[in-house]
Parts: structure tokens; sequence; C-alpha cells
């Protein structure tokens, strides 16, 4: 009687996992980069790198896909609009988005005037489109700061001051969420932040990275849970997992490692066929399994640096930032795996019909999802 109820409903809950997962790494809503440069002659600029489609729509960071959001339909047409419709688009809440910047030396808000937007062709309408709005003007007499902040209904915002040479890593970079404004950043000097404020930046844009926004790292990682519940099995291959991502990040970020997103990002989803099948033909962990995780952790931690190289690291905050962002996912995997737990595993682990109805079908589903990645990411892309 209750293998005849169970199955249905397990099967209902994992089919609905699947409108979530279409595309949904190329829908990403990913935090505005803004670049913030001083000149000899007291001038300033703000180069402001954004989906300024999601802005128009009211689309933000809190939505991990933009097809998901309230705003999807505006959201279509004004990505399908040419780089001269979207100006005028923005043109026509430009002052609305200088209200929201919030630039101050000292205690005075300076008023920014908009010096150019840049908006590249349409492209492939499934992917975000990076324009970029620059912002100037003239810095008071005697300013010694800059502080930056921008209205939290535009949502997430990553401050960077550049490198002295194009291709340096910035020399400040902070990352701020829901309205908060950044450090003062001297326009003269050393730039320092204290590391209880660096580690607690990278830990929440680690954890983030996995929930909500990581869908097809989150299904990896659920489908090293499914295989065994018991904590010694998961212990292994984690333990792996997070080893091997934690190795290719520090690589990609030092420059010693790098590979295109065209094939870190199919290879990935080719991980997440191979875990789900081993999962629906085995029923024990074998003892290759903790060296293809590992193999499979090298892979996506080439996927995290893709959101810490948009970010960008400073090498006085290197160190610092690449342990926080390691821990903020670790989090946000132990996240996933405790609720796979408190939703299957504590009520049902240790029933003879686990396998069948909970393990088998939600593996085949896993590894269905990456197939169909893996084709949007070789075939379609």
């Amino acid at each position: 009687m209750v293998r005849g109820v169970l199955h249905p409903a397990a099967m209902l809950a994992l089919l609905a996992l699947l409108p979530l997962s279409t595309n949904a790494w190329a829908h990403e809503v990913r935090p505005a980069v803004a670049d913030l440069s001083v000149d000899r002659s007291g001038g300033y600029e703000v180069s402001i790198e954004l989906n300024l489609e999601a802005l128009l729509a009211g689309i933000g960071p809190e939505h991990s896909d933009t097809s998901e959001a309230p705003g999807a339909a505006e959201y279509a047409g004004l990505r399908s609009l040419p780089p001269d419709g979207l100006r005028r688009a923005f043109d026509g809440f430009s002052e609305q988005f200088l209200d929201g910047v919030m630039l101050s030396a000292g205690d005075t808000r300076l008023e920014p005037a908009i010096l150019d937007v840049q908006v590249p062709t349409v492209g492939d309408t499934g992917f975000p489109r990076l324009s970029r709005i620059v912002l100037g003007g003239a810095l008071p007499p005697g300013a010694a700061s800059l502080t930056w902040a921008w209205d939290a209904e535009f949502g997430a915002a990553v401050i960077r001051v550049p490198g002295a040479n194009a291709g340096d890593p910035p020399v400040f970079t902070e990352f701020l969420q829901n309205g908060v404004a950044s450090d003062a950043i001297p326009i003269a000097g050393q730039i320092r932040r204290n590391v209880p404020e660096i580690f607690r930046d990278y830990l929440v844009i680690g954890f983030t990275h996995i929930l909500p926004k990581g869908l097809d790292h989150i299904l990896f990682v659920i489908g090293l849970y499914l295989l065994s519940t018991r904590l010694s099995t998961l212990v292994w291959q984690v333990t792996a997992f997070t080893v091997a991502h934690s190795i290719t990040l520090a690589l990609a970020m030092l420059g010693i490692v790098s590979l295109s997103p065209s094939i870190v990002e199919p290879l990935i989803a080719a991980s997440i066929v191979y875990i789900g099948i081993e999962n629906a033909v085995t029923s024990r962990l074998q003892r290759w399994r903790p060296g293809i995780v590992f193999g499979f952790g090298l892979l996506h931690g080439l996927g995290f640096a893709g959101v810490l190289t948009d970010i960008g690291l400073a090498p006085a905050e290197f160190v610092t930032g690449l342990v926080a962002f390691n821990v903020g996912v670790e989090l946000g995997q132990l996240a996933v795996i405790a609720g796979c737990f408190l939703v299957a595993g504590l009520w049902f682990r240790h029933k003879d019909w686990y396998r069948t109805v909970i393990t088998n079908p939600a593996s085949v589903l896993i590894a269905a999802i990456g197939a169909w990645w893996f084709v949007e990411r070789t075939v379609l892309a």
C-alpha cells in the first residue's frame, strides 16, 4: 500500500524540478560590477557592467532564473531589442537610475552624469546580454575618499578599484547587497579592509553560488547523496569533491589553469549524467567512486572560478577571499545534503523500498536533466 502511494508522489516531486532546470545556467542574474577610477585632474568615473534588461524589467538576483521571474515577458521583449532600442528604453529610466546611485565623497553626495551607454548586439536571446553604463563627474576639492551604494531594488553589486594597468587584478573589491554602502575607498594611498569583512563577503558569494543559483552543482550533490545515506559514504565523496574543486579554483584564480566555459559547462553536465546513471545501476559505493568524484570536482572548480573571475580578487584579499568562498560553497553543499536528509532520508532511508522508490527514479531524472543540459551546451549552444 505504501509502495503504491509514494512512488507517484516521488516522481511528481522530481518532475517539478524539470522546468526549473531548463537553461537555468543561461538565465542566471549576476550582480552588477562597478569599476571606480579617479584621474589626476580630480575627475572620477564609474563603469558599470550589468544586465540592463533585467534592471529595466525589475528582475534582481533574488530571482535565480529570469524566465521564472514576474517580469519575464518584459525581459524577453527587451532582450530582443537592438542596441539603439535598448538605449532608448533606458533613457526613460535614466533619471530613476541616477537617483538610485549613491556615490559620496565624505559627507557630500555626488551627482554623476551618464557619460555613455554601451549595448552589445542582440546575439543569442537565451543568454544574458551585458551592457555597460559609464558615469562620471568632478570630485569636490579636498575629497579624501569615496563611498558607493545603490538602491536595493537594483539588486546586488560589486564595487571594484581596477589595478594600474589593463589586465591587472583589482586592488579593491567589495560585494554589496540590499542597498548597503561600501567601505570608504581612499582616493590616494593604500586601500585596506579587515579580514572579517573580506571573509563575510566571499562566504556569502560562495554560498549563494550554490543556493539558490547553482542548480547544476545542486543536482550533482544530490546525486552524491542518493547512492547511500550513510554518513561515512557521504563524507568520503564530499571530501573528495571539496578538495578537488578547491585545487582547480585556486589554480584558475592564479592564472595557472584556464579552460573555456564552452568546454567546462558541457563536462559539468556530463558529470551529472554519470553520477545519475551510476546511482541507478549500482546499489553500493564502488571503490573507484571517490576518484571519479575527485575528477568531477576538478571540473566543478573551474565552473566556480567563473563567478570569482567576474568579481575579481584583490591580491591582498586573495587567500582570505578564496578560503571564504570555498567555505561558503561547502556550507551550501551541506545545506543541500541536509535538505535531502530532512525530506527523504530521515523518514524513509531504512525502508526496503527506499532505493526503488526514491534513489532510482531521482537518479534517472538527474541523469536526464544532465543529458539535456549537455545537449543545450553543445548542440544547441
